[in-house]
């Protein structure tokens, strides 16, 4: 198993940038590939980028491309999203997640961390 604790959420204005990090512990990083999710206030769990193991493979979500990237560094055991150009509708809790398939589906990663708050004001 491995255990995910994601940061670096927190308020920003409009047209901010906030870098998260996810700090997976229990098996190698490596192991995975993973991915971020949001969830606003009454709204379903959605998908937002995914990385391959190895990170060589990334993929987004059509409302974010271009304003987001995931990377991760599996020396470290670190996921990251550097979230730019922040809009009042990215406001959500964020979520990292592990997987053995490559995947969007939430019910397709077995490991997720506890969330980071990302509020955004016009």
């Amino acid at each position: 198993q491995v255990q995910l604790v994601e940061s670096g959420g927190g308020s920003v204005q409009a047209g901010g940038s906030l870098k998260l990090s996810c700090v997976a512990s229990g098996r190698t990083l490596s192991t995975y590939n993973m991915g971020w999710f949001r969830q606003a206030p009454r709204k379903e769990r959605e998908f937002v980028a995914r990385i391959s193991r190895g990170g060589g493979s990334t993929t987004y979500t059509d409302s974010v491309k271009g304003r987001l990237t995931v990377s991760r560094d599996n020396t470290k055991n670190t996921l990251y999203l550097q979230v730019n150009s922040l809009k009042p509708e990215d406001t959500a809790v964020y979520y990292c997640a592990a997987s053995t398939d490559w995947a969007v589906r939430p019910d397709d990663y077995a490991y997720w961390g506890q969330g980071t708050q990302v509020t955004v004001s016009s």
